[in-house]
């Protein structure tokens, strides 16, 4: 994986896949956020960066700056309607439109109880992503998707994992969400797509170097008394490529969905999960 310091020193817009789009990432102070955000930026997109924490935000956008890219940041709780819409306006009337968004804010592993069986699950934990993710990203579609139908143009983009398709115990509540989330990908893009917008979503397999991934390893290595790497290595061998996968994967499948390269896609699941989660 490419380190943060690399990163920042790498000339940005390098490519032009992106080149005058305004893409917007909520989450970007996150391991996959910022990875994304930053693969936008070095495709040539103007990125306007939110998350609960600036601090965090700020490093990534200042990071992008730093790499001749365009960046903003700001501090937006994703699971507030109105000040995501709020948000969303000012941006269009800043510059005219936007071309992407894509939400990737979500919990910490633990708080889902990501490794606990169905069985011993207590119901607060399940609910615990669609509580957090499916709110934050119907509010943060929806607000896109006002915008974009009037534009007659944009993708909205979702991010899911392998479990929305059960293959792996202990994955009931993130699984949940995620399958909700590829059918509010379908149900969305079957009303907005003749206006000309796209609804994509991408289904990875376990980044292994995402905070989630991290955590829910250094977990499981704990109750299998076991190196965390070791779990890791496990992780990575149960895809059919036998490869970890990374952040950087996904968001190169993002900046892909993103681009016109991909405008024939809409109301669809990209499965890049390594065959880990068939249809």
């Amino acid at each position: 994986m490419t380190s943060d310091t690399s990163l920042a020193a790498s000339p940005m817009n390098n490519s032009s896949l992106l080149k005058g789009k305004h893409a917007v990432v909520f989450g970007a102070g996150g391991s996959i956020g910022a990875a994304v955000a930053k693969a936008f930026a070095a495709e040539g997109a103007e990125v306007f960066l939110a998350g609960r924490t600036k601090s965090k935000v700020d490093q990534v956008a200042s990071q992008i700056v730093a790499a001749d890219g365009k960046s903003h940041a700001a501090a937006i709780d994703t699971l507030d309607d109105s000040a995501v819409n709020q948000y969303i306006d000012g941006i269009v009337r800043q510059v005219g439109k936007i071309d992407i968004v894509i939400d990737l804010t979500g919990p910490a592993a633990k708080e889902y109880g990501n490794g606990t069986n169905a069985v011993d699950l207590p119901v607060e934990e399940f609910m615990v992503p669609l509580q957090a993710m499916m709110k934050s990203r119907f509010i943060t579609a929806r607000s896109a998707a006002r915008i974009m139908v009037k534009q007659n143009t944009g993708v909205i983009i979702f991010v899911t994992g392998s479990p929305a398709r059960p293959h792996v115990p202990g994955a009931t509540a993130i699984g949940a969400a995620f399958a909700a989330m590829e059918n509010l990908t379908a149900n969305l893009a079957f009303e907005v797509s003749p206006s000309g917008v796209r609804v994509v979503c991408v289904r990875t397999v376990a980044n292994v170097d995402s905070r989630s991934i991290q955590d829910t390893a250094e977990l499981a290595a704990g109750q299998l008394h076991i190196a965390k790497e070791q779990v890791l290595e496990k992780i990575a061998q149960g895809n059919w490529l036998r490869v970890a996968a990374t952040v950087q994967d996904t968001a190169n499948a993002a900046v892909l969905i993103a681009s016109d390269r991909a405008r024939m896609l809409t109301g669809t699941v990209v499965n890049a999960s390594a065959g880990a989660a068939l249809d």
